[in-house]
């Protein structure tokens, strides 16, 4: 399960807790999260889709899958499926949109999609970078409370280059300030992959800069709420500790 920092941070397994509360979707994405079952993601997904188009509740729901599993493709080098499903999740949004659907959402999810495209075509980045920025803003604008508006300026901030005016440190201000709208509400977290992902993206984070003590809390405040986390557990957990011995 080896995975860069930058497919984390720029594709993370990240998406809004818009999503119905009831649905039974919730804790096996979950499970498939931590335990990195990607088939059983995909197969909720699809069968999900074969209903479209439903509620606003459903619609979304189904988009927050299809950008965590658009991210995992692109993380592994599954460029044409990372294609599919991104078409799929754009179709889905523009529907949302034509339903005057939440715009701080809308625009997020927007400017996530502009970060995949970028992901699979880097010489896009010049076209789709500006664009990314300009909904992240605009989501921002639209939503202050909007956990993933945080986090999709938090990223453009984290990996934009200084001289354009991107800055580690406030892309992790950012992800922090997602963590603490995202944890007002405890219902809002549990068996909850989307703030699984955002602890696991400020741990990487920390890591990436260096800061091994903040990074390390993280990282053991995942494994308290989620022993199985294989992933933390098995490799990134192991990882940082044996480089705060060296």
């Amino acid at each position: 399960m080896e995975r860069k920092i930058y497919r984390l941070i720029l594709f993370p397994l990240l998406a809004v807790m818009f999503y119905s509360p009831c649905s039974g979707n919730r804790s096996v994405i979950y499970r498939a999260y931590v335990t990195n079952r990607m088939d059983i993601w995909k197969n909720v997904m699809d069968r999900m889709e074969s209903g479209m188009p439903g509620t606003n509740d459903q619609i979304i729901e189904l988009v927050n899958y299809q950008y965590g599993y658009i991210g995992y493709c692109i993380g592994y080098k599954k460029r044409e499926e990372a294609k599919r499903y991104l078409e799929l999740a754009e179709k889905n949004i523009r529907l949302l949109e034509q339903r005057n659907y939440d715009r701080s959402t809308i625009d997020a999810y927007k400017c996530a999609f502009y970060g995949f495209k970028i992901g699979l075509n880097k010489l896009s980045a010049p076209i789709n970078g500006p664009k990314s920025l300009e909904l992240a803003r605009s989501s921002l604008d639209h939503g202050k409370d909007n956990y993933f508006a945080h986090v999709q300026y938090g990223n453009i901030m984290f990996y934009m280059p200084a001289t354009f005016g991107g800055s580690k440190k406030e892309g992790i201000e950012y992800f922090l300030r997602a963590k603490e709208i995202l944890e007002r509400d405890p219902s809002d977290i549990a068996d909850n992959w989307n703030y699984m992902s955002l602890l696991l993206v400020i741990g990487q984070s920390y890591t990436y800069l260096d800061d091994l003590n903040s990074a390390k809390a993280v990282y053991e405040k995942i494994l308290r709420l989620e022993p199985g986390f294989l992933y933390v557990k098995d490799e990134l957990y192991p990882q940082l500790l044996k480089k705060m011995e060296n």
